[in-house]
């Protein structure tokens, strides 16, 4: 007997992170809507956009309504939660979980903002006071 197991969605590439930011910010969209707002960037064709839609549908990235003629895709998790699986991903496979790694290298790599330094100075009294996770549910 197989037992069949349910995975999370794969971690997407980065030209489907773009994807994924149209669909989040603009919400359930067709292809041609995903193009058009792709197309203000850069030059992607039609068919790639539909392609990667596609592979994404099937990734379980996206997920695809076809009650009307032009499918409308929409991303099958918040950005939050993605971002979140992602930067654990990192925070695991390239610092071995330490987050103060993770954090060195990243302020290191570009001057972060006032704001920035403040948000994160906020971030890291509220988990020192354990009122971050409960503000997260």
């Amino acid at each position: 007997m197989v037992l069949a197991m349910k995975s999370s969605p794969q971690k997407p590439t980065s030209s489907e992170l773009e994807i994924l930011r149209v669909l989040w910010s603009r919400g359930p969209s067709t292809v041609r809507e995903v193009h058009e707002a792709l197309s203000e960037k850069k030059s992607l064709g039609y068919t790639t956009v539909l392609k990667l839609l596609q592979i994404m549908t099937a990734k379980g990235t996206v997920r695809r309504n076809e009650t009307q003629r032009a499918h409308v895709y929409q991303a099958c998790l918040p950005a939050e939660q993605t971002k979140r699986q992602i930067a654990g991903d990192v925070l695991q496979r390239v610092f071995e979980g330490s987050a103060s790694q993770l954090m060195m290298h990243a302020l290191a790599g570009r001057k972060a903002s006032a704001d920035e330094i403040t948000e994160l100075r906020r971030l890291l009294d509220e988990i020192e006071k354990g009122e971050y996770e409960r503000s997260r549910r």
